[in-house]
């Protein structure tokens, strides 16, 4: 399993940019499939990109793509997810989650279905955009 801890969430206005950071502890040098996922009250939770640890994959959701930006820095176990020209409806619980099974075939499918299917989620990091 892996272990994960959100942080950076806050409360930005609109146009704003964030950065949240995901620590995560996992098999070293392995290759594997992780998230960033939002949900917002009363709605399902959404993937909104993924990439694959120690390897080139990433991937955005529509509803995110060209203003989020996924990244690693595996020296320091970190994902990060770059938000910017936060809009009120990006405002949400956002989570990130790992699954060590999924190639990168399987990681993007899953992801955009909302991870259901990944078996390590950290605690999220609250973003509300007003």
């Amino acid at each position: 399993h892996v272990q994960l801890v959100e942080s950076g969430g806050d409360s930005v206005q609109a146009g704003g940019s964030l950065t949240l950071a995901c620590t995560f502890s996992g098999p070293p040098s392995s290759t594997y499939c992780m998230g960033w996922f939002r949900q917002a009250p009363g709605k399902e939770r959404e993937g909104v990109a993924a990439i694959m640890i120690l390897g080139a994959t990433t991937y955005y959701a529509d509803s995110v793509k060209g203003r989020f930006t996924i990244s690693q820095d595996n020296a320091k176990n970190m994902v990060y997810l770059q938000v910017n020209s936060l809009k009120a409806e990006d405002t949400a619980m956002y989570y990130c989650a790992a699954d060590l099974r999924w190639s990168s075939a399987q990681c993007i499918p899953l992801m955009l279905a909302g991870g259901v299917e990944f078996a390590d989620w950290g605690q999220g990091t609250q973003v509300t955009v007003s």
